[in-house]
């Protein structure tokens, strides 16, 4: 019988259908920058261990220079496909396809770099700091005195932002969540104000399972406050010699503002905004919907005006 982890997972990402992975594969920010960061965290001789290594690509990137890569995948159509797809390109002889839990699985030998992209916006949905922080404990345990390898993404760092978001479709209103590319202009949306940092994840430290944020978002855009986007920009390597960073951020998610606590509201230029919320890293998305509290305070003008009318 399933345990509540493996059935979350058959859901909640770690059985993402094959055609998915397909289309990661023609996704050339993706591609180009985890192809950068790995170049750029793998030396020669190195041994690497990728957890959920879906098609293998980013084992495949790592052995180029690696000596030797363990790509740990579950999924067994995944597996399937890894293995075909390996032998049919230079060096992928290095990369060894393991069909295990990632949650469970440690190399034979101490690693050098760790590569896991099981990421979502909010670190939502799917398992990345799960399955990092939990191999951290194993490989403690079975490695004491090898010292934590590199991971990639080295660090992610979240931010929310106010919108004002058109729900209408083709005269249909539905306010639901959405996915926007980044770097495109997106025509439904009106930014109400910057983004705020709300969390920061470095995983050469321990990471914490439970995000919590309770901070002020300032409106600089009059309009109506009916929507939060949610950024994840993941930092996948830190380039030392020039103090640079290679990155990779997530499609935008747009949530829009539904519950008692969360409801539509006017703005103005100057208001502020209380928000409040809290959720474990791999719930799931209406998890976080649920727990969001947002509250307009007035500006000081506006609130004697609102004294003068009591």
């Amino acid at each position: 019988m399933l345990n509540e982890r493996e059935i979350e997972s058959c859901y909640l990402g770690q059985f993402i259908p094959v055609h998915y992975h397909h289309n990661m594969l023609m996704d050339r920010n993706r591609m180009q920058n985890f192809k950068a960061a790995i170049d750029y965290a793998v030396f020669p001789g190195a041994r690497v261990l990728e957890l959920g290594g879906g098609t293998g690509v980013l084992s495949w990137f790592a052995a180029q220079k690696a000596e030797k890569v363990w790509c740990v995948e579950f999924n067994p159509d995944m597996v399937a496909e890894a293995r075909r797809f390996l032998p049919m390109n230079a060096n992928g002889h290095k990369v060894e396809v393991v069909h295990a839990d990632a949650f469970e699985y440690l190399p034979p030998e101490p690693v050098d770099v760790v590569i896991c992209e099981m990421i979502h916006v909010a670190m939502l949905r799917e398992k990345q700091v799960d399955v990092i922080e939990d191999f951290k404990a194993r490989y403690r345990q079975r490695f004491p005195h090898a010292g934590l390898p590199v991971f990639i993404p080295e660090a992610v760092i979240m931010a929310v932002q106010p919108l004002q978001q058109r729900y209408e479709f083709e005269g249909f209103h539905a306010p639901i969540i959405q996915f926007q590319e980044t770097g495109l202009l997106a025509t439904q949306t009106l930014e109400l104000g910057d983004p705020v940092v709300y969390s920061l994840l470095d995983f050469s430290q321990d990471v914490g399972r439970v995000i919590r944020f309770e901070g002020q978002l300032e409106i600089k855009q009059a309009g109506t406050l009916n929507a939060l986007r949610f950024i994840t920009k993941n930092i996948l390597a830190v380039v030392q010699e020039n103090s640079s960073t290679i990155d990779w951020l997530n499609h935008y998610m747009v949530l829009p503002m539904l519950g008692e606590q969360c409801q539509p509201t006017p703005v103005e230029p100057g208001d502020l905004v209380d928000i409040v919320f809290q959720y474990r890293c791999g719930a799931s998305l209406p998890s976080l919907q649920a727990a969001l509290q947002v509250r307009k305070q007035y500006l000081p003008a506006q609130r004697q005006r609102a004294y003068a009318y009591a």
